[in-house]
């Protein structure tokens, strides 16, 4: 059976590879860096879901098949649910990880061991001719680390230890990440309607 093609809406390309790592083999994964003319989406959603709806319709009126897009980010407990929506410029400048990492231990500082519980959230909408189809939920449940720690995975994952584990995102590396995180089991379930839907 030939690989479906499915569009992410991103220029983010640890996003695409994460994806494209637990897609496996049947989809050829793109996004938009592979299609120079797609448009900048403006994220002036206040929900993960708005977010991604904005960019989901805004790509698929601009090419064939189905778009995947997807907003995430982290929420804090302690922080009253920061950053999420502005997780990506949480330090004041689009994505920049290091600086967002540097609030966010500032801001955790005085915060004791019991309650620095967090979540990360990734939001998944599926579009298909400017149409929002269908969308998706995953949150993985953990906490804030007191320092960085491990070199894998990006944004706030040196900072991230998910329930069960002592290490971060950062040190668990991309296989059992991608079996544990918000973006996989968001992904799951996209790619199970997917598989029903796109024949």
């Amino acid at each position: 059976m030939p690989q479906a093609t499915l569009i992410i809406a991103t220029r983010n390309a640890h996003k695409t590879m994460e994806i494209r790592q637990m897609a496996g083999d049947d989809y050829l994964v793109r996004d938009a860096n592979d299609y120079p003319d797609f448009p900048q989406v403006e994220e002036t959603g206040t929900t993960f879901l708005e977010n991604a709806t904005l960019k989901a319709e805004a790509i698929s009126a601009c090419v064939q098949g189905f778009v995947l897009s997807d907003d995430s980010g982290l929420e804090v407990d302690a922080l009253g649910g920061a950053p999420g929506v502005w997780s990506s410029s949480f330090g004041g400048e689009e994505g920049n990880h290091a600086r967002n990492n540097l609030r966010l231990l500032d801001e955790m500082r005085e915060v004791p061991e019991g309650a620095r519980g967090a979540r990360f959230v990734c939001v998944m909408v599926i579009a298909r001719d400017g149409k929002a189809l269908a969308h998706f939920r995953g949150t993985v449940e953990g906490r804030i680390l007191a320092a960085p720690s491990g070199a894998e995975g990006f944004g706030y994952d040196p900072l991230f230890a998910p329930i069960g584990h002592d290490a971060s995102f950062a040190e668990l590396g991309a296989p059992i990440k991608n079996q544990l995180s918000h973006r996989s089991r968001a992904l799951s379930a996209a790619l199970e309607w997917l598989n029903n839907h796109s024949h």
